[in-house]
């Protein structure tokens, strides 16, 4: 039965990541197309800040020339007023509130698609979750493999919740390949078969800390994605305002840079929530395991060095003032430290948290 159950959770983990990988093809070309000219004019007057006159100029059937033109006005006049003067936080911060929530208004039939399949992916990736647990008896993410499993799941659901906040949806390309290669990468290198819990995970709080930490996570991943999109909207601003950029291409129907850096700055503060709660969670299950909250363990460390990196980005980009780059690197930083606590830490450093399976 149990054989019967991990092979089932086999077939439907690789079935999902069959589908995210078409995702991953849909929602590419559905990038590749951004930057045609009848295309993209409705998303740029609502992403990019376009001012009042060019939002009645689309509205009205305007040519998509002139649209395009009006919208990228609206980036430099914004990037302009938020480079200059010490007030330049506060009167960004009054912009990003005015700024209507930003929704993708051409709906090609690419993006529709890669949509439908991410959802199909995470059926099947929800079943094989579930199926692993069930054959376990326990919850599924008590080694490399099945944390893996999880963590990827929750992903993609924070990635599928969001949407009813905000249209991220042109984050798909690299969530759908992110969750391809790190399943791929787990199937290969972290697979075991299903075995019983080891005496130290015993616990409540291997429910509790370790669901919490993949949540957050998910939520971080965002957090990165947008940065990174961040600093490439940046660099076209800036050679659009040199009259060097081109105004067209997959980033013209784009949030502007400084609405990705808003939107990264929410989605890492509660990613961060999340990681807080995982760090004092993890403190009271090393007492109830190990009699003592803290111990330097490799795990502990890298755990509060993330914590940490962290807090720096939102302690600076509050209160220090960094916006634009610096803001942007420092949440890829702190997404870099949270790869590496898996990925390196896990694998390759010995503790008291050595609980990879492998």
């Amino acid at each position: 039965m149990i054989e019967t159950l991990s092979n089932s959770s086999n077939i439907a983990l690789y079935i999902a990541m069959v589908v995210y990988a078409a995702a991953f093809i849909f929602f590419t070309i559905d990038l590749a197309t951004r930057g045609a000219k009848k295309q993209d004019v409705a998303a740029k007057s609502s992403a990019l800040g376009a001012t009042e006159r060019s939002k009645q100029l689309v509205g009205a059937g305007a040519s998509a020339e002139v649209g395009g033109e009006a919208a990228d006005a609206g980036i430099l006049r914004s990037s302009v007023v938020t480079s200059s003067g010490s007030g330049s936080g506060a009167v960004a911060g009054q912009a990003a509130k005015a700024e209507p929530r930003w929704r993708d208004q051409r709906g090609t039939v690419s993006q529709k698609i890669a949509m439908v399949l991410t959802v199909v992916a995470f059926v099947a990736h929800l079943a094989a979750t579930v199926l692993r647990g069930i054959a376990a008896e326990r919850v599924p993410w008590s080694n490399m493999f099945e944390y893996t499993m999880t963590s990827t799941l929750l992903i993609v659901l924070v990635f599928l919740a969001v949407q009813f906040w905000q249209d991220l949806r042109f984050l798909g390309t690299f969530i759908t390949g992110f969750v391809v290669l790190s399943l791929g990468v787990a199937t290969v290198g972290f697979y075991v078969d299903v075995v019983p819990l080891q005496p130290a995970l015993q616990s409540w709080w291997l429910v509790i800390h370790v669901f919490v930490a993949s949540l957050g996570t998910g939520f971080l991943a965002l957090g990165f994605g947008l940065s990174l999109l961040q600093l490439l909207q940046a660099r076209r601003e800036a050679k659009i305002r040199a009259g060097e950029g081109n105004k067209r291409g997959w980033l013209s129907a784009m949030p502007s840079s400084e609405r990705l850096e808003d939107l990264a700055f929410r989605v890492n503060v509660i990613g961060f929530i999340f990681w807080t709660f995982t760090l004092v969670a993890g403190a009271i299950w090393a007492e109830r395991a190990w009699g003592r909250y803290w111990g330097w363990d490799t795990k502990e460390v890298w755990t509060f060095i993330i914590w940490v990196v962290y807090a720096g980005y939102l302690h600076a980009r509050g209160t220090r003032g960094w916006r634009g780059a610096p803001s942007a690197w420092l949440s890829i930083a702190g997404f870099a430290t949270v790869v590496f606590n898996f990925g390196i830490v896990n694998v390759f450093f010995t503790g008291l948290h050595a609980y990879s399976g492998m």
